[in-house]
């Protein structure tokens, strides 16, 4: 796993954490295109940092994106 940071997109704050391709190991479907994010590749994992649900709500809202959707999302 990569490093954690925290990004402003207009909907609010995120924490945004990279995913290494040797920590890849499932399938996971990005929200940003609707593609498969296959086994081996590298990553984001993306969790709202200011929900008003608490923390463990937040983190079970977290969602696995290609870094590039991730990246062009508003």
């Amino acid at each position: 796993m990569g490093r954690l940071r925290t990004e402003a997109k207009r909907d609010g704050a995120w924490n945004v954490q990279p995913h290494g391709a040797g920590a890849a190991v499932k399938v996971y479907i990005c929200p940003g295109c609707g593609l498969e994010i296959a086994p081996g590749t590298a990553h984001l994992v993306s969790w709202r940092a200011d929900g008003i649900m608490g923390e463990a709500d937040d983190l079970a809202g977290r969602r696995h994106w290609h870094s590039h959707c991730w990246k062009i999302r508003s």
